[in-house]
């Protein structure tokens, strides 16, 4: 099968190690079905995997990518939860302490096959696209839990988002709007926040500007730079959201006083459950949202769209057809 494969890892030139070439199907095994794939998408996480980070150099060669829609082999359309517990864990998969994502312990989805546990399964709903279906798993994904399972929000409440331009932020802006939430964003580069802005999110403000008033939520994937702005922003009571650092996770003002006299909530969130993503698909068919795509083009020019993540020129998500 052809697929984009980790051969070599370079934290300083990570499309050294990227191969784009025949690899051996997967094997059967009990409690796994292999998907058909139409559609992967590409996340940072793939970039990461090249750069050496979270990919041990010992399961090289790995195929990448954590998010696919497709068939199986009786033809049923689904997509393809990433998240894989460790055998006899119950209960929430995020919170499983040995879970991993496929393409860290189990080949990924930029393949015309994946093999997956049948559980992982989500039937695709009639009227999402595969291009559409495939941006969902991770990103997507990430952004609907930190919303509506940890940030407590309601309708009309307003919400900041750190950073205008991720694949997380752009989701969040299109789901917050939709139900509801009244979404504000920052950003460093003004036409990125124009863009948030025609998405959905009702206005933009610069990296650390001062807002107009205090939010009741504030969605963190940045770390370090936006951290004591996140803290400032919330109202007495209100809840900050991280899902990551792209910027560091040791901020020069840990803002602690702050926190504990507004008496704020700091919630961490990973990924999803294959429940919450079965609720956002049909979410996204509802709310009739189309996920923002940067560009598709075929498994076998890969490296390009790789190209365009590692040189920070996307907008939205790139998509591979198979």
């Amino acid at each position: 099968m052809l697929a984009a494969f980790a051969k070599s890892q370079s934290a300083d030139d990570p499309l050294s190690g990227l191969e784009v070439a025949e690899r051996p199907d997967p094997q059967a095994r009990d409690g796994w079905t292999t998907v058909r794939v139409r559609a992967a998408a590409l996340n940072h996480h793939d970039v990461w995997s090249l750069r050496g980070v979270g990919l041990p150099a010992d399961r090289l060669p790995m195929v990448l990518g954590c998010d696919a829609a497709g068939t199986t082999e009786d033809g049923t359309e689904v997509l393809v939860h990433a998240v894989v517990a460790s055998p006899g864990w119950t209960g929430d998969e995020t919170l499983d302490p040995r879970r991993t994502l496929l393409s860290e312990l189990h080949d990924g989805t930029l393949a015309e096959l994946v093999s997956v546990p049948t559980g992982n399964l989500v039937p695709k709903p009639e009227g999402l696209s595969w291009e559409h279906a495939a941006c969902l798993p991770t990103a997507w994904l990430t952004a609907y839990r930190m919303l509506f399972t940890n940030a407590g929000v309601r309708p009309g409440d307003t919400v900041l988002v750190q950073g205008a331009a991720g694949g997380v932020a752009t989701a969040l802006v299109q789901l917050g709007s939709a139900a509801g939430l009244r979404m504000w964003v920052t950003s460093r580069d003004a036409a990125k926040g124009e863009q948030a802005v025609a998405l959905g999110a009702d206005r933009a403000f610069g990296s650390g500007e001062r807002l107009p008033d205090r939010v009741d939520a504030v969605m963190e994937t940045v770390g370090a730079a936006t951290w004591s702005h996140s803290i400032n922003s919330l109202r007495p009571g209100g809840t900050v959201v991280i899902s990551g650092a792209t910027s560091g996770d040791a901020p020069s003002k840990a803002e602690l006083t702050k926190i504990f006299f507004k008496q704020l909530r700091v919630v961490g969130s990973t990924m999803g459950s294959r429940t919450e993503l079965e609720s956002l698909a049909r979410f996204v068919v509802g709310s009739g949202i189309e996920p923002l795509v940067d560009s598709v083009r075929p498994l076998a020019e890969a490296r390009d769209g790789f190209a365009r993540m590692v040189d920070g020129q996307v907008a939205g998500k790139v998509v591979f057809t198979v």
